[in-house]
């Protein structure tokens, strides 16, 4: 099994680690990420320049852009042979709601989907990084799942394990994303020449987290697994639209 995995916290992120030696029993695992963090990149693509990849002592690649440079140039040129499953993570703090739409994390693993391949998002819901382990457990056994053929089509799941040991879990669930508030004010400040900058305001708390969210599941110290999809034409709104035209 050829496993391409790759992260939004940079190829020195201790997760990145984590999550390539849980993979490596199960095939041959390429690391492809990029050389900074790029946390909240969305699905951005450099094409003002080009990229370049480098090799790190541990034998990790690293890219000079974005998660989705990295998959986009392993899949479309840099390897020999088409992955088949891309997983990425473990990214530290959730991806969990609206954070989906930012996460470099989700990111990664989107663009694996789009070019056709099954995708997972892995992300540890804690900023302290206590209990890496778990999450690499709860990826290699959704790797397992995927080999033994449980897919019948691409997919790509979002992945969020509480910060807990991995005897403290309570289970597994299929989930939906959940909502958030409106996010934080921005943070005025000045830097040391005087000047006004601004700080993105921190996430919102959440607004929609009932049972079957992906809020809740965490919150249960549960795991949830959310399938994505990328169709963002919104149904309903086509005759709305139609009608409006005339």
């Amino acid at each position: 099994m050829r496993i391409l995995v790759s992260n939004d916290d940079g190829y020195f992120a201790p997760g990145l680690a984590v999550l390539a030696a849980a993979l490596a029993g199960l095939g041959r695992v390429t690391v492809v990420a990029p050389e900074r963090d790029h946390s909240g990149a969305s699905n951005s693509l450099t094409l003002d320049r080009p990229l370049s990849v480098r090799q790190s002592a541990n034998g990790f690649l690293f890219v000079n852009g974005t998660p989705t440079d990295c998959v986009h140039l392993a899949v479309t040129g840099l390897l020999d042979e088409l992955p088949d499953v891309v997983v990425s993570g473990i990214n530290l703090g959730a991806n969990m709601g609206d954070d989906t739409i930012y996460s470099g994390t989700v990111a990664a693993a989107t663009e694996g989907y789009l070019l056709g391949i099954p995708s997972i998002a892995v992300s540890l819901t804690s900023k302290e990084g206590r209990h890496y382990e778990t999450a690499g457990r709860v990826a290699r056994d959704l790797v397992e799942r995927l080999a033994r053929g449980l897919a019948p089509q691409p997919v790509l799941l979002n992945v969020n394990v509480p910060d807990l040991p991995f005897d403290a879990l309570r289970g597994v669930e299929a989930t939906r994303l959940g909502k958030r508030h409106r996010a934080e004010d921005v943070v005025k400040t000045a830097n040391p020449r005087g000047q006004t900058v601004y700080w993105i305001g921190a996430a919102g708390e959440a607004q929609d987290a009932g049972a079957g969210t992906d809020f809740f599941a965490v919150a249960s110290d549960r795991v949830s697994i959310t399938p994505l999809q990328m169709d963002l034409t919104h149904q309903q709104q086509i005759p709305l639209v139609r009608e409006w035209l005339g």
